[in-house]
């Protein structure tokens, strides 16, 4: 599961809002509700983030594992 926990740590750190991300990376707020929600969302998303905020992959995404219920 991908998780963009880390952006929203970094857009708070920086003090930058959605809405002004959402501005910065010129998409649409159904890209933004999709991130917020942890939904993927497409690489050149995730390059333009990193290049707008000028960033690491790292603190935009997280990867966790997800477990696997052994019952079935």
């Amino acid at each position: 599961m991908i998780s963009y926990a880390p952006l929203m740590a970094t857009l708070h750190k920086r003090k930058i809002s959605k809405t002004e991300l959402q501005s910065l990376i010129k998409v649409s707020s159904a890209t933004i509700a999709k991130i917020s929600k942890d939904e993927f969302v497409s690489m050149q998303v995730i390059n333009d983030i990193c290049t707008v905020l000028n960033c690491n992959i790292e603190d935009v995404i997280i990867h966790l594992k997800e477990q696997k219920d052994v019952t079935e």
